[in-house]
């Protein structure tokens, strides 16, 4: 009796394991695309062109294994069904389920606009806050694939000391307003990730039960992101102008594929282990890979100083918090 009871408890713990595990590898891609897509928005002196840039390489990497793999392509028919025919079995999936994109085109923006000014920790501390409060609405509401999923004291703690160490982190932009005010966008940011997350979820469970159908959401969440971007972008040029020349380091343009990789990869862990673990493990391997990023391979113009390193360790600390009673298999 006690051991056939103690296995589906041990299958979860395995589960949440393994998806925090995976999550920690979205953060860090995460990260290094913030890394990317932030030096390629000061080379060409405007983030917009640069957010276009890395969205419409990741869509021609889904559009070419989209025309290569049937698999794939099936599982965007039974998208465009569920949303045609919500009532007939297909799903239950809405039109606005499937605009998920539109949260990443403001996430990529923002990286954009504003690593290159305030580093890469800052911009993920912040976003931590915005992401941690989202994510545990997202969950107890429902909106993710995994279903309602309880708000306990102890995941509401590990949120308020998120919120505490994205306070800590940028305590040095409140006497410069400017830093203070690109801080704030990438706490929106982190919001409209935990709704993507949610939605990008159902239509990976909606296109297909395998890893298939995740490259589906992919796909859909990069031609929506793709377009919002064009049409931003061209009121960005008739207001503007041409941005700068496109640099010649190619790595630079490697935002789109890191893009492609979490997004998928999330759109699959999410319909394991709910939106609030996924965006726990996610923010760890952000929080880690970011300090490294801002120590090895600066972006922005100032050294990592004493309260970003501790708001960063704080926010992680709130990641281990609210994580604990998903590792024993506790509500």
């Amino acid at each position: 009796m006690t051991t056939t009871a103690t296995r589906p408890e041990s299958s979860t713990r395995q589960h949440h394991l393994v998806g925090l595990v995976s999550a920690f590898g979205i953060g860090m891609l995460v990260a290094v695309q913030s890394r990317l897509n932030g030096e390629l928005g000061g080379l060409l002196g405007d983030g917009i062109p640069a957010a276009l840039i890395s969205f419409g390489s990741g869509l021609l990497i889904l559009l070419v294994a989209t025309a290569l793999v049937p698999r794939v392509r099936r599982g965007l028919g039974n998208v465009w069904r569920a949303i045609r025919t919500p009532m007939r079995g297909y799903g239950g999936l809405r039109w606005w389920q499937c605009i998920g994109g539109v949260a990443g085109a403001f996430l990529v923006a923002t990286q954009s606009i504003t690593v290159s000014v305030i580093g890469v920790a800052v911009f993920l501390v912040a976003g931590v806050a915005g992401q941690a409060i989202s994510s545990l609405a997202m969950d107890r509401l429902g909106f993710g694939p995994a279903g309602p999923q309880p708000l306990t004291a102890v995941r509401i703690v590990g949120a308020l000391v998120a919120l505490v160490a994205v306070g800590l982190a940028v305590s040095e932009q409140l006497s410069h307003p400017d830093g203070l005010v690109l801080a704030v966008l990438p706490a929106l940011a982190g919001v409209g990730t935990a709704v993507q997350q949610a939605i990008n979820g159902r239509v990976a469970r909606t296109a297909s039960s395998d890893a298939y159908g995740a490259v589906a959401a992919g796909v859909v969440n990069f031609l929506v992101g793709f377009v919002a971007l064009l049409l931003v972008f061209l009121v960005d040029l008739a207001v503007r102008g041409v941005p700068n020349a496109l640099p010649n380091e190619p790595w630079l343009y490697l935002g789109g594929a890191c893009g492609v990789i979490f997004i998928s990869a999330a759109a699959a862990v999410v319909r394991v282990v709910g939106v609030f673990v996924l965006g726990l493990g996610t923010i760890a391997g952000q929080l880690i890979a970011s300090l490294f990023i801002d120590v090895f391979l600066p972006v922005a113009d100032k050294p990592v100083t004493t309260p970003v390193v501790a708001g960063t360790l704080l926010a992680l600390a709130a990641v281990l918090i609210a994580a604990v009673p998903n590792l024993r298999g506790t509500p």
